[in-house]
């Protein structure tokens, strides 16, 4: 016995399953981006950033 099963997505689930998956990527990408920045960061300090050996006499 062979049963045969049709799927049908209507617009407004296809559209909402696009957007979904367009979410998650961009999503995955800023999390990799900012876990990047903390990471060299970690290594690379800028000069603004970096402590200065200035006296400051009160």
């Amino acid at each position: 016995m062979i049963r045969t099963v049709l799927l049908y997505i209507d617009p407004g689930s296809g559209s909402y399953l696009i957007q979904v998956i367009i979410a998650a990527v961009l999503g995955v990408a800023f999390y990799f981006r900012n876990l990047w920045w903390k990471f060299k960061s970690f290594f690379f300090r800028n000069k603004k950033d970096s402590p200065k050996n200035e006296r400051k006499d009160a």
